[in-house]
C-alpha cells in the first residue's frame, strides 16, 4: 500500500437554484418557432437550392482569374462550389463539409444549407439580425457564418444575398443586387444601369424624373443646369450618366439615410466608388465670378466623402457643407450664410437684426479690433489671424452677449464716455443679468444723458449748506426720475429740511392731504420760501429739461435768493 497513492476526487459540482432554466434560456437564444409563412418561404428557397446549388451565385460579368496559382477568391469559391453541388444528395458528406475547418467559407455555409434542404422538419429556425440589412430567418446547420447561411437560404432577397460575399468584397471584389438581377463585376465597381434605376427608385427619398431625378424642393431645370440655390442642394452623378438632385428640405426629413438606402444594394457598400457628389451653394453676396476659397473646397470634399461613406447623417449634411465654406472665407464679413466685402461694412451692420444702439455697439467693438474674430452660436469667441469678421448668428444680442465681457468697457467708454469704477460696475451687472441689449443701451443712454445734463448745475452734490443741499437733491431726483418720485422724500425732512419739503410740495401742488405731516412752524417758513423755490425750479426746468444752457445764470440767481430767504448763509 505504501507505493499506491489514492487518486484525488474531483470537487463536487456546485449548482444554484435556477441553473437549469438559465442554461435552457442560453441554448434557446436566437431560436424561434417558424410561422407557416416563414416555413413556406424557406421550403421554396431550399428546394430551388437543391435543384440548382448555384442559384445564389451572381451573374459573372467581371474577370475571374482561374489560373493554378491564382489568389482570386471568386475563382476558389466557384471551383469548390461545383464539388459541394455534386454532393447535394449525400447528407453524410455534407455533414462533414459543413463542420470542416478551413476551405471556402461560402461553401461551408452552402453545405449546411443543402443538408437543411434534405430534412423534413423545418419548424425551428434561427434569427439573423443586422441594423443595416434587417432580420431574416434561416436554418442553422454546421459552422458556416450566420450571415452566409441567412444569405444563401434567402437568396431571393436583393440585399440579404449580398451578405454571402462579404469576404470577397473585403478582398476588393464588387457585387450589385437589385430586384431584377444580381451581378459580380470583378475588381472594378461597374454598376449596371438597371441597378442604378432600381436603387434610386427604392431610395429613402422620393425622386421624380428618369435619367435626371430630383426630390421635392427642386425641379428638372435646376438639376439639369446645375443652378445654385439660396438653401443649397446636393448633386449626385452615377457612372452611367444618371444625375440626382436632393434638396436640403428632403435631406433634413429622410427617415433612413439616402446614401445608406442606395449603398445597401451593393457589396462593399461604398457609394463613393460608383458616384460623385457636389454641394450646389455659395454664400449670399459672394461674387459669381469669384471662386470659393480653396481651403473651403477641400473641407467640402471631405464632408461629402464622409456622407458617401455613410459616416454623416443626411440632416447634418447641409449645415456641414455650408460651414466648410463659410469658415474658410478670410476677408470681409460673414454673417449667418451671407458674405459682405470689407467696403460693405454699413450693409453688414444693417443686415444684423437688432436696434440702432446694438448696431452702434458692434461697430464700436469692430473699430477696436486688431485681429479677426469668429463668434460661434454657443457663445465662444475665437481670435483668428485672417482679417475677417464671422458671426454665426445674425442677431445682435447673442453676439453682444459673447463679446461683452471682453469688449464691454470699450463700448461704455467709446459711446457713453464712462470709465473707472462706474463703468466696471455696469459691465459686471449686465454680464450677470444679460438684459436685452436694446433696452439696456436705451436705459444707459437715458441715464447718461441725464447725468450729463445734471453736470450743468453750478454746484456739486453735497457742496451746498442745509437746507439748500436738500432741495438740490430734490431737483436732481426730479430731473432723473420725475417729480412724483420726490414726494415721499420731501415729506421726511427734519428741521429746516421739513420747511423746504413743504415749500417743494407747494411749488408742485402736492400739499393736498399732507398738511398734517408738517408742524405749523415748518409750514410758515416753507410758505415764505415758495417764491424763491419756484424761481429756482423754473430755472432748473429751463436749464436741465429744456436744454437752455444759458439758464445757468438764472439758476444761480434763484439759488442766491433762496439762500437769503432761508438764512442758509453764503453760497460756496
Amino acid at each position: 500500500m505504501g507505493g499506491v497513492r489514492e487518486m484525488a476526487k474531483p470537487p463536487a459540482e456546485v449548482s444554484f437554484p435556477g441553473d437549469k432554466n438559465r442554461r435552457k434560456k442560453i441554448r434557446m437564444r436566437g431560436i424561434k418557432q417558424a410561422s407557416k409563412e416563414i416555413q413556406h418561404r424557406l421550403d421554396r428557397n431550399l428546394e430551388e437550392l437543391m435543384d440548382d446549388p448555384e442559384v445564389f451565385v451572381p451573374e459573372i460579368r467581371g474577370e475571374v482569374d482561374r489560373s493554378f496559382f491564382s489568389k482570386d477568391k471568386m475563382a476558389k469559391t466557384l471551383k469548390e462550389l461545383s464539388t459541394v453541388a455534386s454532393k447535394r444528395n449525400d447528407p453524410r458528406w455534407l455533414r462533414k463539409r459543413m463542420t470542416k475547418k478551413g476551405g471556402d467559407p461560402v461553401c461551408c455555409a452552402l453545405a449546411g444549407s443543402l443538408l437543411a434542404a434534405t430534412e423534413e422538419d423545418r419548424s425551428t429556425v434561427a434569427v439573423f439580425k443586422n441594423p443595416l440589412f434587417g432580420v431574416a430567418s434561416y436554418i442553422r446547420r454546421g459552422n458556416g457564418k450566420q450571415s452566409h447561411l441567412a444569405g444563401i437560404q434567402n437568396h431571393t432577397h436583393p440585399k440579404l444575398r449580398l451578405l454571402v460575399w462579404d469576404e470577397h468584397a473585403k478582398a476588393g471584389q464588387w457585387f450589385f443586387s437589385w430586384d431584377g438581377g444580381f451581378v459580380f463585376t470583378g475588381n472594378t465597381p461597374s454598376p449596371p444601369a438597371e441597378w442604378v434605376d432600381w436603387s434610386l427608385d427604392n431610395a429613402s427619398i422620393e425622386l421624380n424624373g428618369d435619367q435626371v431625378k430630383w426630390s421635392r424642393g427642386l425641379d428638372e431645370n435646376t438639376v439639369t443646369d446645375g443652378e445654385m440655390t439660396e438653401a443649397g442642394w446636393l448633386r449626385m452623378e452615377f457612372g452611367g450618366g444618371a444625375v440626382v438632385g436632393l434638396s436640403q428640405a428632403a435631406l433634413a426629413k429622410s427617415e433612413v439615410q439616402f446614401a445608406q438606402s442606395v449603398a445597401m444594394g451593393m457589396m462593399p457598400p461604398r457609394l463613393r466608388d460608383v458616384s460623385s457628389a457636389e454641394w450646389m451653394w455659395r454664400p449670399e453676396g459672394w461674387p459669381k465670378e469669384r471662386d470659393l476659397p480653396e481651403e473651403g473646397v477641400e473641407r467640402l470634399d471631405e464632408v461629402l466623402e464622409a456622407w458617401l461613406g455613410l459616416a454623416l447623417d443626411d440632416s447634418l449634411l447641409a449645415r456641414s457643407c455650408r460651414t466648410s465654406i463659410l469658415n474658410s472665407i478670410s476677408d470681409g464679413y460673414v454673417v449667418g450664410t451671407h458674405w459682405f466685402s470689407e467696403e460693405s461694412r454699413g450693409e453688414f451692420l444693417e443686415h444684423m437684426l437688432g436696434t440702432a444702439e446694438e448696431r452702434a455697439a458692434l461697430a464700436c467693438i469692430l473699430d477696436s479690433l486688431e485681429t479677426g474674430i469668429h463668434v460661434r452660436t454657443d457663445g465662444l469667441v475665437l481670435e483668428i489671424e485672417d482679417d475677417v469678421i464671422r458671426f454665426e448668428d445674425s442677431s445682435c444680442h447673442p453676439n453682444l452677449v459673447a463679446l461683452w465681457p471682453e469688449h464691454g468697457l470699450t463700448i461704455l467708454e467709446g459711446i457713453y464716455g464712462m470709465t473707472g469704477d462706474d463703468a466696471g460696475a455696469i459691465l459686471n451687472k449686465q454680464e450677470k443679468r444679460k438684459q436685452g441689449f436694446g433696452a439696456f443701451f436705451r436705459e444707459l443712454g437715458d441715464s447718461r444723458s441725464t447725468a450729463l445734463r445734471l453736470e450743468r448745475l453750478p454746484w456739486e452734490v453735497g457742496s451746498l449748506p442745509s437746507p439748500l443741499d436738500f432741495v438740490d437733491n430734490l431737483i436732481r431726483q426730479a430731473v432723473d426720475s420725475g417729480v412724483a418720485s420726490t414726494v415721499s422724500k420731501a415729506r421726511k425732512g427734519k428741521g429746516l429740511e421739513m420747511a423746504m419739503g413743504w415749500a417743494w410740495l407747494n411749488v408742485h401742488d402736492r400739499t393736498e392731504s399732507d398738511a398734517w405731516r408738517f408742524d405749523e412752524a415748518s409750514r410758515d417758513k416753507g410758505g415764505d420760501w415758495v417764491p424763491a423755490l419756484q424761481a429756482l425750479w423754473d430755472a432748473a426746468e429751463d436749464l436741465l429739461l429744456n436744454d437752455n444752457k444759458d439758464a445757468v445764470q438764472d439758476y444761480e440767481a434763484a439759488m442766491k435768493w433762496l439762500s437769503e430767504a432761508s438764512g442758509s448763509g453764503k453760497l460756496p
